[in-house]
């Protein structure tokens, strides 16, 4: 199921549910960086408009405090933003990968996992495919 763009804070704040699951906008705001934490009110809008969105939701109340958790997993978010961004490629993963190889952020462990599953879905097609 598509769901909408997230702007980087949107995405920051996605990031405290998947890590630290149901939270109040005060915990939000506590786990976001210090160095450029905005105001509690501009988290609470931000959710407020998550929320409007679909990606999250109110799980309960406690006290006067709303508890949000997401809906959104970190995986769809994840695949969301490299098919975008594959997409600025034209949808060419080579100079991605080139670029990758160049500054030794790609590994020969990494490739040896995407071998394995290359593999598996391979064998997931069957020999009709």
């Amino acid at each position: 199921m598509p769901y909408p763009r997230l702007s980087r804070l949107e995405l920051e704040i996605m990031d405290v549910l998947w890590r630290h699951g149901a939270s109040s906008v005060r915990e939000v705001l506590e786990h976001l960086p210090q160095k450029r934490r905005p105001a509690y009110t501009t988290v609470q809008t931000m959710i407020y408009r998550m929320e409007a969105k679909k990606v999250l939701r109110r799980a309960r109340k406690t006290g006067n405090a709303h508890i949000f958790e997401a809906i959104v997993s970190r995986h769809a978010a994840e695949r969301r933003l490299i098919d975008e961004f594959l997409g600025l490629f034209g949808g060419n993963l080579q100079p991605v990968m080139a670029q990758l190889v160049e500054t030794g952020k790609l590994t020969w462990d990494d490739v040896q996992k995407a071998e394995k599953l290359l593999r598996e879905l391979e064998r997931k097609k069957g020999p009709s495919a």
